[in-house]
């Protein structure tokens, strides 16, 4: 079994409210949160695809994933009782609201478009696409700026710029 810390026996049986946990790289967040995921599943007090658990990347969503479905496992050894309830949340696991932030916002738009007046053809901008846009307002902000001819300007691209060009700005 393991030892949790006060905070995170905290975050583990806090109940009626919101939680937001926040903590260092490595720390153990995504443990407890899975653990506080089994235990609201443990005592039926909800059911997996009936929350929202939201991540930062799709690497730690996936991870979470695949720890509530091994916890979920395990309890079913360890409990013969709940095995039908259980082994029905880890089918209900492929349809969990478990996402990053970027896709629970995307599902947002997509499902209210409509209200926010935006396009529902829109996609999401690709990393390509987003260094080509960047790398275009950096080229016009930068010749705006040199036509300006404004001695703070000039004097920071003179202090931070290679001798022959401005790549380094």
């Amino acid at each position: 079994m393991t030892k949790w810390t006060d905070e995170q026996q905290g975050a583990i049986a806090f109940r009626n409210g919101n939680l937001l946990v926040s903590a260092a790289a490595g720390s153990g967040k995504t443990a407890v949160l899975v653990e506080r995921i089994i235990q609201l599943i443990l005592n039926r007090e909800t059911r997996i695809d009936q929350m929202l658990i939201v991540t930062y990347t799709n690497a730690a969503a996936s991870e979470m994933r695949a720890r509530i479905e091994s916890a979920l496992s395990k309890a079913i050894e360890l409990d013969d009782a709940q095995a039908e309830f259980l082994d029905q949340q880890i089918k209900a696991l492929s349809r969990a609201s478990i996402k990053t932030f970027h896709a629970f916002c995307l599902d947002v738009i997509r499902s209210h478009f409509q209200a926010i007046d935006c396009d529902p053809g829109f996609k999401m901008l690709s990393e390509p696409e987003k260094a080509i846009l960047m790398k275009q307002a950096m080229d016009e902000t930068l010749e705006s700026a040199f036509e300006a001819k404004d001695p703070v300007f000039l004097g920071f691209i003179e202090a931070y710029s290679g001798n022959r060009n401005d790549d380094k700005v």
